[in-house]
């Protein structure tokens, strides 16, 4: 048929000899021109823009901390506050002059020390006044006026100790630091004893043995407090060292790898 426009009528100017040329006909020139390869189609930039400006650099991710060294955000409360607050502790504090001081409601050489020092030395955790500082003095205070008693409660105590230095809190660490040195030295044969317990203890001190503060040239004041975190636990392995027997080195190197003896 025939399509009218505006300049005229189109003709149809395909041929007959044209006709014979079908995709499905048995001629191989129109198979060859039917037929197309399309293996190299879609490699081009497919109407992508092209500039030559440098690509700009992506910011590269920032590796996620695992956050072994840090302290933990939330303390639980310990029976050593809630002892306390229910007036069930034989401790308070006394104010005279500008220090305070502890007054016990009986003797500590009285005191069942199964039921009372384990309770003192998960005080140890406490941050907030004036429990802090009623753990700290009742418990220096049992240590040094305990004598025979200490060694039989020694088991009692490995939890409280565990617990206070897997908060990784510096001051919390430094005072549970300080009190295992004074419980090793406060009678014989509790620096053996504890030996049994260092896989409990000694974990958390290969973690900060090393965490020391690079201050250069400058004076670390924490030296004259005895709060270098590194320092006292270099302090506090040797003291297990020289009070633990025999055996206390092989253990201490077993979990502590890098720590060196101080008896050779």
């Amino acid at each position: 048929m025939q399509s009218l426009s505006k300049t005229g009528p189109k003709i149809n100017t395909t041929s007959k000899s044209d006709a014979k040329y079908s995709f499905f006909g048995s001629n191989k020139k129109a198979t060859t021109n039917k037929f197309v390869d399309i293996s190299s189609k879609f490699n081009g930039l497919g109407g992508n823009t092209s500039s030559l400006a440098q690509k700009k650099q992506q910011p590269k991710p920032k590796i996620a901390k695992t956050g072994i060294f840090e302290a933990k955000t939330k303390i639980d409360t310990t029976l050593f506050k809630k002892y306390y607050d229910r007036g069930d502790l034989p401790i308070a504090v006394s104010f005279h002059g500008a220090h305070r001081k502890v007054t016990w409601k009986l003797e500590p050489e009285l005191l069942d020390y199964h039921l009372y020092l384990p309770i003192f030395f998960e005080g140890l955790r406490e941050v907030e006044e004036p429990y802090k500082f009623l753990a700290h003095e009742g418990t220096n205070e049992l240590l040094e006026r305990g004598g025979p008693k200490i060694l039989p409660v020694l088991p009692q105590l490995i939890i409280p100790i565990k617990t206070a230095l897997s908060t990784k809190n510096t001051n919390i660490m430094i005072s549970t630091l300080k009190m295992l040195q004074k419980l090793v030295l406060s009678g014989d044969m509790i620096g053996e004893a504890l030996v049994p317990y260092y896989r409990q203890i000694l974990p958390v001190f290969n973690l900060f043995k090393a965490k020391n503060s690079n201050l250069g040239d400058k004076i670390d004041y924490s030296q004259r407090k005895n709060e270098n975190l590194g320092d006292l636990i270099q302090e506090t392995l040797e003291i297990f060292e020289k009070n633990g027997g025999e055996d206390a080195y092989i253990n201490i190197k077993y979990m502590i790898p890098t720590y060196e003896s101080c008896m050779f």
